[in-house]
């Protein structure tokens, strides 16, 4: 499980997901109230998918889904209610069977509020009945991964088309495709490092908490470069690491160097160079 804090609206969540490895049966998810009023969230279990850009979608019909971990999880309580600045803990408790397949399953731990909202503009008094009425009701909830994984698991990364670009307001960013392999997800931490002659590397990007998830194979990340005084991207070379995140044993999973130089005033790139995971 990781230490990472999930903050949303009002709720705030610690860990941003859950894993089930080995014989664990039971985690732990500590909630708290950050907003001004009391709170009431409902809690229970979709299924989302990852899409290549690494945003999610959610499976309407569950049953189609053939590594769900639902089947296997117990949670409780199931409906929380918090005053300002009140926590609260709840449990989920993991029942493998022993007929599971090998590999991870996966469902998503989803946190909707139960406030009584009303829709946008239903105190105006007037109605006109030749237009057509829209109420819209805003809903806030939050989902986090849980992971349950059974049997021999491995997963291996790689990089491919990295490829430095200048937007029209001249911020550099660093585009490319994380592949994966292997029958489990993987996630981590993204850094980018300016390496010029024997000078020590320096960071110029970095993003937490990067997954790819098991229904896809790549996924393409954008990594906006930090400006950092003395460093000009027209020579040397772009590092990119991915590694373990930081509540965990710090683990290279793959890298990649991305030479740049200019010519006759335009930034050229040369090939890449994978270590893989």
């Amino acid at each position: 499980m990781t230490g990472q804090v999930f903050a949303q609206g009002d709720l705030l969540v610690t860990p941003r997901r859950v894993v089930f490895e080995g014989n664990a049966q039971r985690e732990e998810l500590s909630l708290f109230n950050m907003g001004k009023d009391t709170a009431t969230y409902s809690v229970s279990f979709i299924q989302k998918n990852m899409k290549e850009d690494g945003s999610f979608i959610t499976i309407s019909n569950s049953s189609n889904v053939k590594m769900s971990a639902e089947p296997y999880l117990r949670i409780f309580p199931r409906t929380i209610t918090l005053a300002p600045g009140e926590p609260q803990v709840i449990m989920i408790q993991c029942r493998r069977s022993p007929n599971m397949a090998t590999g991870e399953y996966r469902s998503h731990l989803y946190f909707r509020s139960e406030k009584d909202y009303k829709p946008l503009g239903s105190k105006n008094p007037f109605k006109d009945t030749t237009l057509v009425s829209i109420q819209l009701i805003p809903i806030f909830g939050i989902s986090i991964p849980v992971i349950i994984r059974t049997g021999e698991v491995n997963v291996t990364t790689s990089f491919t088309n990295l490829k430095l670009e200048f937007r029209q307001d001249s911020i550099p960013t660093l585009e490319f495709m994380i592949n994966r392999a292997g029958n489990c997800s993987t996630y981590g931490d993204l850094v980018v490092e300016y390496i010029s002659g024997k000078s020590k590397p320096i960071t110029v990007g970095n993003v937490k908490g990067v997954g790819v998830y098991t229904n896809i194979d790549h996924r393409k990340v954008t990594v906006k470069l930090n400006q950092v005084p003395g460093v000009v991207l027209k020579t040397g070379n772009l590092r990119v690491r991915y590694t373990s995140p930081d509540d965990a044993k710090y683990v290279v999973y793959s890298e990649a160097v991305l030479p740049i130089m200019e010519q006759n005033g335009i930034v050229q790139q040369g090939a890449t160079k994978d270590n893989g995971q």
